[in-house]
């Protein structure tokens, strides 16, 4: 577990990064085409949004959401990503809305720094461009 220091600066410097953005975007896509079709289907997004909990709790405290409620919520995300309407998302699709978001993140920082604590092991996106920041920095 290690403690880093980001602003927007950190995502947007890994997001500008075109190689090692698209080696993060290609991986995760790889790991989440569970049937190696070369698609994201609804479920396999689905399976990747629940795994987060981001949705069925807030600040550590369960929300009570109905199953209509997640399934709503969850195909509305899947749209977000299926910018061509065909039901599935591929490579290009799902690399767009992960650009998209990593710049809102990076927009709602700004220039204030926040801490956060990332485990060793963590694969994330945040991981891997405060990963990218420290590899620039002076020895």
């Amino acid at each position: 577990m290690g403690v880093v220091i980001i602003d927007g600066s950190t995502i947007r410097n890994f997001v500008n990064d075109e190689e090692a953005f698209t080696k993060a975007i290609d991986k995760g896509f790889t790991d989440l085409d569970l049937n190696n079709d070369g698609v994201l289907s609804r479920s396999e997004l689905r399976k990747a949004f629940e795994s987060l909990r981001l949705i069925e709790s807030h600040f550590g405290v369960e929300v009570a959401a109905t199953s209509e409620e997640l399934t709503k919520l969850y195909d509305s995300i899947f749209e977000k990503f299926d910018c061509d309407h065909n039901g599935t998302v591929d490579r290009a699709e799902f690399g767009n809305e992960m650009r998209r978001i990593m710049l809102a993140i990076a927009d709602g920082l700004g220039s204030s720094p926040i801490q956060m604590a990332l485990d060793d092991s963590d694969q994330s996106l945040i991981k891997q461009a405060t990963d990218l920041e420290a590899s620039k920095l002076p020895a």
